[in-house]
């Protein structure tokens, strides 16, 4: 039976909210600058709404400012295939010049098919796709001027690494003097110096993928896309892999367009991320934005985790609503356009719950059972009751040498309001997988 640290009982969560006091006010504080980058914004169109991804000011994590100028656009995009269902739909969307995009999604959820109408491999049936201003419509896919890396490589299997990186340099009718340069330049960009005369069959997954997207890079163009390029290769290979494709992207300050439906993927290399959820972008965002700030439920569960509650609005003031949840009265930072009387989905991240025995700490205090502890490495996972609510998840670090509380005991429990967000009623939310 696993035991719970006392300590981590008194301080979990502090790390994240100082505390509220006695009255348990709180106030939305100011949007961060690093966080004022693209917002989503819902517009409605006749019957149906588009998300409409307006750039503010981009910075990357890395530091460096982006420039703001567009690299790509898609206006009022639709795609079916049978002609009578959607498999996207009003996607309006700007992807900026030297950005890192990912489109993250479950299966089925139209990403793919948003990067191959990019590519020219399928075809847009309403809407206008642009490049540098200019309409792609008509242009086959070699005419684009785009890198494509796929999940499968593509590679020639009777032909050397140099033979492969040659060959599309070949196809432009570029002179072999300037192939064989162009070709040691980007085997040191992705360190397959020495590799030139192996064949694929002679490679390493990981060595493999990276002469793929020294294929895409070889012809020097400004924009590639990558179709979940890292889904054949074992855990710690794609960990490398996307450390590695990050650095290439920042050296050379090309635009990427990435697809995959892993969201660690898309938190460690992306400069934004935008979620598809049923055809259409959910919210478009940073990584720490869409974890710390989501305003979708369908967002709110597909990254990462979150605790997600159904209830009904009782009161509105100040950018906050008391919600009742089951007969229990929670307060929460109201994000979706709610009323009185609506129904509501609160969404509370794991490991902003305190656990202990702090009653006044916070705007959201409630008694609970420990139901389950269990062992994670770096924390624990302790599943509790609430009332009738069960199932209720805590994330606590792991601090050892503490005492602490077993399964079954009675503990205290809370959780700021601003870590607690109000957002539209569903009845039940997908499955991240």
């Amino acid at each position: 039976m696993h035991r719970l640290p006392r300590q981590v009982q008194q301080t979990a969560g502090a790390a994240y909210e100082a505390p509220i006091g006695a009255g348990k006010a709180e106030s939305l504080p100011p949007r961060p600058i690093h966080h004022q980058i693209s917002r989503s914004r819902q517009a409605t169109q006749g019957a149906g709404s588009r998300i409409v991804s307006t750039l503010l000011t981009l910075v990357p994590r890395g530091g460096l400012r982006l420039p703001a100028d567009v690299h790509v656009v898609y206006e009022d995009v639709r795609k079916s295939y049978d002609g009578s269902t959607w498999v996207v739909h009003g996607l309006d969307l700007e992807v900026h010049r030297g950005e890192f995009l990912t489109l993250l999604g479950p299966s089925g959820s139209g990403k793919t098919t948003c990067l191959m109408m990019l590519a020219g491999f399928e075809a847009a049936t309403e809407g206008a796709i642009r490049i540098d201003g200019e309409s792609v419509q008509d242009l086959p896919p070699d005419k684009r001027g785009i890198g494509v890396v796929f999940q499968n490589y593509a590679l020639f299997p009777h032909m050397t690494v140099a033979g492969n990186l040659a060959f599309p340099l070949e196809v432009r009718g570029m002179a072999p003097a300037e192939r064989a340069e162009r070709v040691e330049r980007v085997l040191r960009l992705v360190r397959l110096e020495g590799m030139e005369a192996r064949r694929p069959a002679q490679l390493s997954g990981g060595q493999q993928q990276r002469v793929a997207i020294a294929r895409a890079l070889v012809f020097e163009p400004e924009l590639v896309l990558m179709d979940e390029p890292l889904g054949a290769l074992d855990r710690r290979l794609r960990e490398e892999m996307q450390y590695e494709i990050r650095r290439i992207q920042r050296e050379l300050g090309v635009t990427v367009v990435y697809v995959t439906h892993d969201q660690q993927e898309a938190m460690v290399m992306s400069d934004r991320v935008a979620v598809f959820n049923e055809g259409h972008i959910e919210q478009i965002d940073p990584p720490e934005v869409l974890y710390e700030e989501p305003e979708r439920a369908f967002v709110a569960r597909f990254i990462g985790e979150n605790n997600l509650l159904h209830g009904t609005v009782l009161g509105l003031r100040d950018g906050f609503c008391d919600v009742d949840v089951g007969g229990i009265a929670m307060r929460a930072a109201c994000i979706a356009p709610l009323k009185v009387g609506e129904p509501t989905t609160l969404a509370i991240r794991p490991e902003r719950v305190g656990v202990g025995d702090s009653p006044d700490r916070y705007a959201n205090d409630f008694e609970a059972t420990v139901d389950d502890i269990t062992f994670l490495g770096d924390h624990l996972r302790v599943n509790l009751s609430i009332g009738e609510i069960k199932d209720f998840v805590a994330k606590i670090p792991n601090v050892t040498g503490q005492g602490g509380v077993l399964e079954g005991d009675r503990v205290r429990l809370g959780w700021a309001a601003l870590n607690c967000r109000a957002l539209e009623a569903v009845a039940e939310v997908p499955s991240p997988q």
